[in-house]
């Protein structure tokens, strides 16, 4: 896999057209401030709909080198040519995903604790995702906030898979989420902030150093 981007530009469908954006759109802003890790992620949407979103999406990606992560759903990572699934702990098995998908194919996962975390370094796991880091009001994990010494804790567990770090991430405090050894933070509601996502997405790039 080529280098692990700082950024992960999540695109959340219902977050997205709340602040007035349809996915693509959205997307395509977040491709144009600079994002090349992008996740879809659309809760409660018809599969076809979600197809149509994955196609677009990956369409827009390609021509810039960017890579399209499918939130939950592994038969549209391989109808949408999307790069890999992200999936959560009561989802799909991960093995099956990768029999699935393939040796080549991103898949990670999501952990809220260091039981979790332990279990994930066992399974065939591009990447490993810890959070929320900070308190977040996008989506309620049911756990509670585990802070830096947690990203920390994970990056270690995770050896030389890299670490994305989500929830509650700003700008002002991204920097401090990569010191504590996140490879890349996954951001949804504050790439809105200001309502120009791609100058957001570009002040992200800019504090983290590059994509």
């Amino acid at each position: 896999m080529h280098a692990w981007s700082h950024l992960y530009a999540i695109v959340d469908a219902g977050v997205a057209i709340r602040a007035g954006w349809a996915p693509r759109d959205l997307a395509r802003a977040y491709l144009d401030g600079g994002a090349r890790l992008l996740q879809l992620r659309a809760t409660g949407v018809d599969r076809a709909t979600l197809l149509d979103w994955c196609q677009e999406i990956v369409g827009l990606a390609a021509p810039v080198g960017a890579r399209v992560i499918v939130n939950d759903f592994c038969d549209l990572v391989l109808m949408a040519g999307a790069d890999g699934v992200h999936l959560g702990q009561n989802d799909l098995p991960v093995e099956t995903a990768r029999r699935l998908l393939g040796t080549e194919a991103i898949i990670g996962l999501s952990t809220h604790d260091d039981e979790q975390v332990e279990a994930s370094a066992r399974q065939p796991l591009s990447y490993v995702a810890i959070g929320p880091v900070y308190d977040t009001g996008t989506k309620d994990t049911g756990y509670a906030a585990v802070g830096l010494e947690a990203v920390r804790r994970t990056s270690v567990a995770a050896g030389t898979r890299p670490v994305v770090a989500i929830g509650g991430i700003t700008v002002a405090t991204a920097p401090d989420v990569i010191a504590a050894g996140a490879a890349s933070i996954a951001v949804i509601s504050d790439l809105l902030t200001g309502g120009d996502p791609a100058r957001r997405v570009s002040e992200y790039l800019d504090a983290l150093g590059g994509p």
